[in-house]
């Protein structure tokens, strides 16, 4: 199959041999988001694009003994060249606009390889014994220097004035330089033996795994910001001092480090699952060890299902038990660049309990899902979003929870055609650990907890499809999200102290389709798509209300050293043409 759009490209092959112990499928991508990018208010030459190989090929050689490869292979490159951006933001009563210049550019690059070779036995019929060694490498650079040279001003809003809608004051003039030469290679390697064991209602699973860890980490970078010829932060002015005693320089932030890591994880599960009436019964444990922190890990899970003996088609469940996220190199990496090697996994206790529950309405099926959810996080590290970057403290200073509700229902709210809607609420805090501090006023201050970065307290989708009850080879399908504030820390303010938020996130798309060739249909002489099995073209209209959403901040000040956070907003409306075809 082929597929062509506005925004890219794929391709996919996939077959047997004539003896059927042979296949294999092939994927290739490519995606430009140049098109996409050019309706952001930054104005300027963007040339972004992603391409990835995928493989996978399965070899039976016997009954008992099979052979399968995996291998991708990714690389996205992003480069931008910004020429200027205008951003009106503030308040009916004090409207702000921003006006910036650029000069520079940004080129990032992101190249990933992974392959895995997989054996599988079966030495009788209910045991299967694999035995998997695989490879991952990426390669991450970030590299720009961009100049900004920007002019804030309020904007008129005076109905009766005959400047109303224009800049008309100018509150602050600065610039702000940014460089980057950023440079990441990892390497991981593992080799992991799985097994699963079945008798009647019983089945038995366990697993071992090894993995290897090649970390070099190089990181330059800093951002100098000025405002009407001052270096911000600056010292305080010196009048009359000799120029002996000149005054250093300051960058508002600089790091710089050169970092190489090399670790060994060891892991180990087993699990069993046996049923009891009505009742399915699953229960666990997992181990692990990791050479770096020397930290041994015990997690015992469990989950319990029952299926109550109704005239309704519902099942309930019920699971607990401790998960330990162990850390990678970035919650290592602290935001000066020092290494914590004596980092602690976090860790969590879950109880969930949820329901499956199919139905009938109008004679057609639906589904519906849902979860009630609390989790109890010690051993946190707090982290940071900037940008788009994630930025942690690399301590294990911090406690938390998560606790929330989880609804989807699916079904044929149209006949043959399956939609669904769902909808979820989150709470998520944390609070530092002996983080007090003193006001101005020398009042000791105990911040106690703060919304993390992904307490989101709503968020709703809705996806619904439908066609031509004459044609319905002619569909359409809607799109609705919506997603609630999302909570956010200026810089250089502490936790909890400064009270930010993102708008709240709201999207809708909209599609048509057509199926010009349908598999097994017999076609005209002239159609032009005769020769393949199936053809269809699409539409899509993204963003069809034009709703201007942000997705961060650029953080400007002025010479009294007061923040404003200017939003960087996601695309505007978008349509995409899009043909399809399989053979």
């Amino acid at each position: 199959s082929t597929t062509f759009s506005m925004l890219g490209a794929n391709f996919h092959l996939e077959g047997t041999n004539s003896t059927k112990k042979l296949s294999y499928l092939v994927g290739v991508r490519h995606k430009s988001n140049q098109y996409l990018l050019n309706s952001l208010e930054t104005q300027g030459e963007y040339n972004p694009n992603f391409t990835d190989i995928q493989s996978f090929i399965n070899h039976k050689i016997n009954d008992k003994w099979s052979i399968s490869t995996l291998f991708n292979y990714s690389r996205n490159k992003y480069q931008h060249i910004p020429a200027n951006k205008t951003t009106r933001f503030g308040t009916i009563s004090v409207p702000l606009e921003l006006r910036v210049y650029f000069e520079g550019q940004e080129i990032d690059s992101y190249e990933t390889f992974f392959g895995a070779s997989n054996f599988l036995y079966r030495p009788i019929n209910n045991m299967n014994l694999s035995f998997t060694f695989s490879a991952f490498q990426t390669f991450e650079s970030e590299t720009f220097d961009i100049l900004g040279q920007y002019w804030l001003s309020e904007v008129d809003n005076d109905l009766g004035s005959d400047n109303f809608g224009e800049a008309t004051f100018n509150i602050g003039v600065g610039s702000h330089l940014d460089h980057a030469r950023n440079y990441l290679k990892a390497t991981v390697y593992n080799a992991e033996h799985k097994g699963v064991y079945l008798i009647d209602d019983f089945e038995f699973r366990w697993g071992l795994k090894s993995q290897s860890e090649q970390i070099d980490d190089e990181i330059n970078e800093w951002t100098l910001i000025d405002s009407a010829d001052y270096s911000l932060p600056h010292p305080a002015d010196s009048v009359g001092v000799g120029i002996q005693n000149s005054r250093p320089f300051y960058l508002d932030e600089s790091l710089r480090t050169s970092i190489s890591l090399n670790s060994f994880r060891h892991q180990a599960y087993m699990q069993l699952s046996q049923q009891l009436g009505r009742f399915d019964l699953t229960s666990g444990i997992r181990a692990s060890y990791w050479d770096l922190n020397e930290e041994y890990l015990f997690s015992p899970r469990a989950s319990l299902s029952y299926q109550p003996l109704w005239d309704r088609d519902i099942v309930f469940r019920f699971s607990t038990g401790y998960y330990y996220q162990s850390p990678f190199y970035r919650e290592l990496r602290d935001f000066d660049g020092n290494i914590n090697r004596n980092i602690k996994s976090q860790k969590s206790i879950h109880f969930v309990l949820g329901s499956d529950y199919n139905f009938k309405i109008w004679q057609r099926p639906f589904k519906l899902v849902s979860e009630v959810y609390y989790k109890d996080i010690t051993n946190l590290i707090p982290y940071e979003v900037e940008n788009i970057r994630i930025r942690y403290y690399a301590n294990n200073d911090a406690v938390g929870y998560a606790r929330g509700i989880d609804l989807r229902l699916n079904g044929e709210f149209v006949k043959n055609i399956e939609s669904w809607v769902s909808l979820s609420i989150l709470e998520t805090k944390a609070d530092i650990l002996n983080d007090s501090y003193l006001d101005e006023n020398g009042n000791i201050i105990e911040p106690g907890y703060y919304e993390r970065p992904t307490d989101q307290l709503v968020n709703f989708n809705l996806f619904f499809q439908d066609y031509l009850p004459k044609n319905p080879n002619f569909k359409m399908h809607l799109n609705l999200v919506y997603g609630s504030k999302l909570p956010l820390t200026a810089p250089n303010s502490y936790k909890g102290q400064y009270d930010f938020n993102l708008p709240d996130y709201k999207r809708v798309d909209i599609g048509f389709s057509a199926i010009i060739k349908k598999e097994g249909q017999k076609t005209r002489q002239f159609n032009p798509f005769k020769f393949t099995k199936e053809t269809w073209l699409s539409l899509e209209v993204f963003n069809l209300l034009d709703i201007d959403n942000t997705i961060s901040f650029l953080w400007i000040k002025d010479t009294n050293g007061f923040q404003f956070g200017v939003p960087n907003r996601l695309t505007s409306r978008l349509i995409n043409l899009k043909l399809h075809m399989s053979f």
